[in-house]
């Protein structure tokens, strides 16, 4: 019995030997796997592919604006709202008899010409302003239809030979003839014949027609401003234009600092109101001068002047002058001004005087 109790005592123990040698190689197994996977090499992160994104730009939607051009009068390249009127030309004497003239002070252009007997005439053209009067108003002459032709406006005279007549006729423009009867002109008391025929701008417009109703195109081309016109930009310093139009015209113009300020011979030239009269620019055309077939009193030839062509031209602003080209390509076409390599003059903003100076006869001295 001793021998089976210590036997079965014997088993017993031997089996929980064996129970605990399994645990602990369990246990160790356990901790060899726990360790070996310690111990193994972690997996490599995954990488991405990069991901590159265009910035975003979206299109425009409306074009650039455009540059903003200020409206200006086409005559004098001042800013403003031009009137819906023509431009009006009107012949004005220029002897002595018939100083101080009416108007001359508000025309935007004055063409000063010489005709028979080297009198001195003026084509004064209005449109920016409207003066209550204009006169003494003269006849045509041959050379008037080639310098209002561009305008395609109204011409005021008091009358002329049939064959100047057909050619003013011929230019395009609307007559207003004293001879005719146009309404607005008329004879004033306080001067003697032919010297004393006036007019009303005003009227002259009223009787416009259907042909002649358009504002002018722009006769010359201008600079946004004084200090940008190409005499300031590029001339040579200036006081003062002495003209030789012929033996009986001698004007001059003097630089004041702010204008041109004109003189008939050593007299200071003024308007009728008093105004002195000046000009911002002064221009000087060059060109021949001959003698037409139309007949004067006495039987004096009547001249005209050249002005289909180009010949040499000085442009007088802002107390400086500048050596240039003019060139008119047919009876209708404005009157350029350019340089001598063909790039366009431009002038300052305000009234401009036109002297023609006879080729070969006639002269300009600047100082």
């Amino acid at each position: 019995m001793r021998w089976a109790r210590g036997a079965a005592q014997g088993t017993a123990r031997g089996t929980a030997r064996r129970a605990r040698t399994t645990a602990v190689t369990g246990l160790g197994l356990a901790a060899v796997l726990v360790l070996a996977s310690c111990s193994s090499p972690a997996p490599m992160p995954r990488v991405e592919e990069p991901v590159v994104v265009p910035p975003t730009i979206e299109a425009a939607k409306a074009a650039a604006p455009a540059p903003v051009i200020p409206v200006t009068w086409p005559l004098t390249g001042v800013a403003g709202e031009p009137a819906a009127r023509p431009a009006l030309a009107v012949k004005i004497e220029n002897t002595a008899v018939a100083r101080p003239q009416a108007g001359l002070d508000q025309a935007d252009v004055v063409w000063e010409t010489i005709v028979e007997f080297d009198v001195s005439r003026f084509v004064a053209v209005f449109h920016s302003q409207v003066p209550g009067e204009v006169g003494p108003i003269r006849s045509v002459r041959p050379m008037d239809p080639l310098i209002v032709a561009p305008l395609h406006g109204l011409l005021a005279y008091s009358g002329g030979q049939p064959g100047i007549l057909e050619e003013v006729a011929a230019s395009g423009v609307q007559s207003l003839s004293h001879d005719r009867g146009v309404g607005g002109m008329y004879r004033v008391s306080g001067r003697s014949a032919p010297h004393n025929v006036y007019g009303n701008p005003q009227v002259f417009w009223d009787q416009m027609d259907g042909e002649h109703q358009a504002a002018p195109q722009e006769q010359f081309d201008f600079a946004r401003s004084l200090e940008r016109a190409s005499a300031v930009t590029g001339g040579t310093p200036a006081g003062t234009l002495a003209f030789r139009l012929s033996a009986a015209s001698s004007p001059s113009w003097t630089w004041d600092g702010s204008a041109w300020l004109r003189s008939e011979g050593s007299n200071p030239a003024t308007a009728a109101s008093g105004a002195r009269l000046s000009a911002t620019n002064v221009v000087a055309i060059t060109a021949d001068h001959p003698d037409t077939g139309y007949g004067a009193q006495g039987g004096a030839a009547v001249p005209t002047y050249s002005l289909v062509g180009s010949g040499d031209a000085v442009v007088a602003t802002g107390g400086k002058t500048l050596a240039a080209r003019w060139q008119k390509d047919a009876p209708d076409a404005p009157l350029r001004l350019v340089t001598a390599e063909g790039a366009s003059v431009t002038l300052a903003p305000g009234n401009t005087w036109v002297e023609l100076v006879p080729a070969g006869k006639g002269s300009l001295t600047v100082s």
